[in-house]
């Protein structure tokens, strides 16, 4: 195509075939983590290899989206031989991030029952800290998240092998896998540990900046955690009101940090706390969609808040995409479109919002294209297609677009 790209850019499809990862950027990629792991020691080489497998991670996601049975079994046997090579390595045996991540591959790779035996491993291996423990927490939260997704509802899911999970998080004991039941008392006591556990968290101010992003951490895997564990035993709407009394914190922890301190380092990671407690919010409204009946205003309100004020969150902006094109009328979305490119620099809402009306376009394309008896309808979406282009034009006058590839990339694509 007269260019190679370094890495991939999954944002554009070039007729039938996606564009992936490249030979030769792969090669680089691959050189540079080699090199890098000679050359680090101790932390900042574990920190590596958490990165690496993160790395190989995407691609076997890249290929599940692209549905290549054959490219994710090569993949696949790639990526665990790597992520066996680093839980070999003495410094990473007890490194619960990698253990977790290793854990995701697997589940990843519809290896189910393997994943299971690794996160219980991990959990068994790395002792009695409970809440108290960030990547505990962390590996826990993922785990539950992982089984919810199995669910087909929730009726039930007191019994189920996420609440077993997050009922052990609580005991500061050692982990014993799952038997098939939970007991009622096991879960009335873990609730009132999860209270307590975030109230004393919430009340306490972190001494050092150093302190506070290990807070942080520890206080969005705690709420995520505290509100899938009141998801599945009380009901979606005990899980929303944990996430807002979380926000409401952390808005206030946040603000009032600011006043004292004026501009003060540490407070960055406050709205960093913010943003992803938000973002599973959002994600457990979307799954309890998935699985029940339910109204798209929480949902809907919940991520045009989050969204003015969190822009550039990629995440944020495909779940409102997603949900908006349930939606018939797109003035509204257009709207909010508008409203939050006029008040910030990023450029991810441009972006997004070019998304949406090609979607919007091929959309109504299919349908017009669609076979009525003898009629074939061929009419050009003239209107869609100007208001594309007007997009485009506004989004690379902009200060970050003029220099983005990938936009000017897009707008030829599309002109093409």
């Amino acid at each position: 195509s007269g260019f190679n790209s370094i890495g991939h850019m999954d944002t554009m499809s070039r007729g039938r075939h996606q564009i992936g990862h490249y030979k030769e950027g792969e090669e680089f990629i691959q050189n540079v983590f080699h090199v890098l792991s000679q050359i680090f020691t101790g932390k900042e080489k574990s920190n590596l290899a958490i990165c690496w497998l993160q790395y190989e991670i995407s691609k076997v996601i890249q290929c599940l989206q692209a549905k290549k049975k054959k490219k994710l079994k090569a993949q696949g046997r790639k990526s665990k031989k790597l992520a066996k090579n680093f839980l070999k390595a003495p410094d990473n045996r007890n490194n619960l991030s990698l253990w977790k991540l290793y854990a995701y591959l697997e589940w990843l790779l519809g290896n189910t029952d393997d994943s299971r035996k690794v996160f219980d491993t991990a959990l068994c291996t790395a002792g009695a800290g409970g809440l108290k423990s960030a990547q505990l927490c962390s590996l826990s939260l993922l785990y539950a998240q992982l089984e919810v997704e199995l669910l087909e509802s929730i009726e039930g899911a007191v019994m189920s092998r996420a609440v077993h999970i997050l009922t052990k998080l609580t005991e500061n004991g050692p982990y014993v896998p799952y038997s098939g039941q939970v007991l009622p008392v096991n879960v009335l006591k873990a609730r009132k540990t999860y209270e307590h556990a975030l109230e004393d968290y919430l009340s306490e101010t972190p001494v050092s900046d150093q302190d506070q992003v290990k807070d942080t951490d520890q206080l969005v895997s705690l709420v995520g955690c505290y509100a899938l564990f009141q998801y599945l035993t009380v009901g979606i709407d005990a899980a929303v009101l944990i996430y807002t009394q979380a926000s409401e914190k952390l808005e206030v922890s946040g603000s009032q940090k600011c006043e004292n301190t004026g501009e003060n380092s540490g407070i960055l990671n406050f709205p960093t706390a913010l943003e992803a407690v938000t973002l599973l919010h959002t994600n457990l409204l979307r799954f309890h969609m998935k699985i029940s009946v339910y109204p798209l205003n929480p949902l809907r309100e919940a991520l045009t808040e989050a969204l003015k004020r969190y822009p550039s969150n990629q995440s944020l902006w495909r779940s409102y995409i997603h949900i908006q094109r349930k939606s018939h009328s797109a003035s509204k979305a257009r709207r909010f479109f508008d409203s939050v490119t006029r008040s910030t620099n990023s450029l991810e809402p441009w972006l997004f919002a070019i998304q949406a009306e090609q979607m919007r376009k091929k959309l109504i394309e299919k349908v017009q294209r669609a076979d009525v008896g003898e009629i074939h309808c061929t009419i050009p979406e003239t209107g869609l297609t100007n208001r594309i282009v007007a997009l485009f034009e506004h989004a690379v006058q902009s200060e970050n677009g003029t220099h983005c590839p990938l936009l000017w990339r897009m707008y030829l694509n599309f002109m093409v």
